[in-house]
């Protein structure tokens, strides 16, 4: 496979195999984040070179691979022309292949219509992730995602209604010191009318570089504290009430890691993070935190 610049995928794609039809991200504007700023410029990877590479996959590991991760950053922007050929290379190619998914944002989904969102899910498209990392409109005016609360629940019943499964991820700290409280609660509100089913929860990490870093440097942006953060959290698994999602916090940037079905297990899962800023259990040392 050919990899242009770093790849990234969500956790529960980590056996996955990751063919890079976009190259960047076609958005790229959110402060916080630093995953496609070494590749400035957007671009839809030559369809020709994305089916060479699945081709060699098929070759090298036809028989092994059952998942199947398109990247970069927002892939569902590709056009049809290139998705239709991709998902049925990957039919083809591999014969125990259960998925495939990609990133995407409330804007790529806008940008399809109902009948190519039906369409890419008859083809072999699975899963959609999708963060909108707040529920809070100031918070996402803020860190420029691009779209409004109300705009992901829009994105999400139309993934839903097209037979999509949706993954949804949202982020501990993107409100700062000043709206954690309402980033938080909004947060909860957001999951249960997005209504996934799966969700996340990330803890925001200032990268140097970024738009976010430097209001951080000229003191316009603090991250909340450890229990702040953790808090959030609380208010989170607390409020939220998706249908019946499964909840996880596996992600390396956290520190606290849980995971349950959202709202069974709320109550459970409250009293662990009650339990874990009362210091009876340990939480993830910085050194072992990442991205």
């Amino acid at each position: 496979m050919r990899y242009v610049g770093k790849v990234y995928r969500p956790p529960s794609e980590a056996d996955a195999l990751i063919v890079q039809a976009t190259i960047g991200c076609s958005w790229n504007h959110c402060t916080y984040c630093d995953m496609y700023r070494d590749k400035p410029r957007f671009a839809v990877r030559p369809l020709a070179e994305t089916l060479a590479d699945l081709a060699g996959a098929a070759r090298e590991y036809g028989d092994q691979v059952e998942k199947v991760f398109v990247a970069d950053g927002d892939a569902l922007v590709m056009p049809m022309d290139h998705w239709e050929p991709i998902l049925a290379a990957c039919r083809a190619s591999f014969p125990r292949l259960r998925r495939v998914s990609c990133y995407a944002t409330a804007g790529n989904i806008a940008g399809k219509t109902d009948a190519e969102l039906a369409r890419l899910r008859a083809l072999g498209l699975g899963i959609l992730y999708i963060g909108p990392e707040s529920g809070d409109d100031a918070t996402l005016k803020a860190i420029a995602k691009g779209a409004t609360a109300a705009e992901h629940v829009t994105a999400a019943q139309r993934v839903r209604a097209a037979g999509l499964e949706l993954s949804a991820i949202f982020l501990l700290g993107a409100g700062g010191i000043e709206r954690s409280a309402e980033h938080a609660a909004a947060s909860a509100a957001l999951a249960s009318a997005m209504d996934p089913h799966y969700l996340a929860a990330l803890t925001l990490t200032i990268v140097p570089g970024t738009p976010l870093a430097k209001l951080a440097d000229r003191g316009r942006f603090t991250l909340p504290s450890v229990a702040a953060l953790l808090g959030e959290l609380r208010t989170f698994v607390a409020e939220a009430r998706p249908t019946d999602a499964l909840f996880r916090t596996n992600h390396a940037s956290n520190y606290l890691p849980v995971g349950g079905r959202l709202p069974r297990d709320g109550a459970r899962l409250a009293a662990a993070i009650d339990r874990a800023l009362a210091g009876e259990i340990a939480l993830r040392p910085e050194h072992r935190r990442g991205l």
